[in-house]
């Protein structure tokens, strides 16, 4: 789970969910006035934001983009971390395939997840909080890992009976975290706070 109270590492990559050639539909601009935006989640937190990309430079959905310090390619710079109900029609739409490919591109880090995940309370695992995962998979998963701990999301779930694709499990709880600021318990992701950086 991510721990509370420490200040989180930025972001140095994010990926492109929509490009906005018209800026933000709620900007009350004049549209001659507004400028290009994109809207993008990072990688490592999921941070949802607006980035401002560079002038004559396409910026195209599904691109993988470095927004950290020093020269950046594509983005001239971050606008703003936004919420769940800011990002567009297509960016809800392209999100959940992002987030599948971020998942198996940093596989490890999930599958140690389901390796050492542990009970939070006496009643609550951290296993029961991934969308599809009641008591019975979470005993199998406990179970199974007993024997030895798994090395893939395929080997994972190959060798539990019943068990929905690992990657789109993780990404529908990220989802979750991602659409519900006050959710109690967040494994992969931060709160989502407007933290303007201009």
């Amino acid at each position: 789970m991510i721990a509370r109270g420490k200040s989180p590492e930025k972001e140095d990559y994010a990926w492109i969910i929509d490009y906005l050639p018209y800026g933000s539909s709620v900007d009350s601009k004049p549209s001659y006035q507004k400028k290009p935006l994109v809207q993008a989640v990072g990688e490592k937190h999921f941070t949802l934001m607006e980035l401002v990309p560079k002038e004559n430079v396409a910026a195209q959905i599904g691109s993988r983009v470095y927004i950290g310090e020093g020269d950046r390619d594509v983005i001239d710079h971050v606008k703003h971390r936004i919420g769940f109900n800011d990002l567009s029609y297509g960016s809800q739409l392209e999100l959940p395939y992002i987030l599948e490919k971020t998942v198996l591109l940093y596989e490890q880090r999930f599958v140690d997840f389901f390796n050492n995940a542990h009970p939070i309370t006496n009643r609550l695992h951290m296993l029961e909080l991934l969308p599809g995962i009641g008591k019975k998979l979470m005993w199998a998963i406990i179970d199974e890992r007993k024997k030895g701990n798994f090395s893939s999301l395929k080997e994972l779930h190959g060798r539990i009976v019943g068990l929905p694709s690992p990657e789109k499990i993780i990404s529908n709880r990220i989802i979750d975290e991602l659409k519900d600021d006050n959710i109690k318990y967040r494994l992969f992701t931060l709160p989502s706070r407007r933290s303007k950086q201009e």
